[in-house]
């Protein structure tokens, strides 16, 4: 089989020869990366397959710096892990260490109907242990959640408005500037009680 012309159906290119100096270092430096996250996370190749719909054998060939995948394959590749394209692809020293979640950025809006609108505020990529949450609530809106993991608790501020809070059987009222933290593995729910918007910040903590 020609490979050249398998690996350009499959959304990559051989390694140019020569490659230059930044080309090459850029291959380096994504084939280590995607091979130290997928080990980080106990992956399988087949594991990331699934999950990037990228093949088992271009993603070895990509950790094994044999092919130079193209954007949308490695924007594949970057979501598998829930990161986005820049984080996947940052050298280090290459960019500042300070990153920045953007009001307007599309993929932090966690969820958006008529009652309730959640960004995320934590980066995407991190493990799971920690989520952190902007929460608006219309008038008479209720955000209600099914039981989380044994041993999940959530913290809330209240920023702007009224909101009752209900965990099991129980239940508190908070007003601007209030802060609760409460069981989540069980029903709970946050309720609009004010005559405006509220506006909260919610932390999950899971054990």
């Amino acid at each position: 089989m020609n490979t050249a012309r398998s690996l350009r159906r499959k959304g990559a290119s051989p390694l140019p020869a020569p490659a230059s100096d930044s080309s090459s270092a850029l291959s380096r430096h994504l084939g280590t990366r995607v091979k130290r996250l997928r080990t980080e996370r106990g992956w399988s190749l087949e594991a990331l397959a699934n999950a990037s719909g990228v093949s088992r054998s271009m993603l070895s060939q990509i950790e094994r710096e044999q092919a130079n995948p193209t954007l949308a394959v490695t924007l594949r590749i970057a979501r598998a892990f829930g990161m986005a394209l820049g984080e996947l692809l940052q050298m280090p020293g290459a960019t500042s260490s300070v990153t920045v979640i953007r009001r307007d950025d599309g993929a932090y809006h966690y969820r958006s109907d008529a009652d309730c609108t959640i960004r995320t505020l934590s980066p995407l990529n991190l493990e799971k242990d920690v989520e952190f949450y902007e929460v608006r609530l219309k008038t008479g809106g209720a955000l209600r959640s099914a039981p989380h993991f044994e041993g999940t608790r959530e913290f809330l501020t209240v920023q702007e408005g009224q909101v009752r809070v209900e965990s099991g059987s129980d239940q508190e009222t908070l007003h601007r500037g209030d802060s609760a933290n409460y069981r989540a593995d069980g029903p709970h729910a946050i309720v609009n009680t004010g005559r405006n918007e509220a506006v909260l910040f919610l932390v999950d903590i899971y054990k």
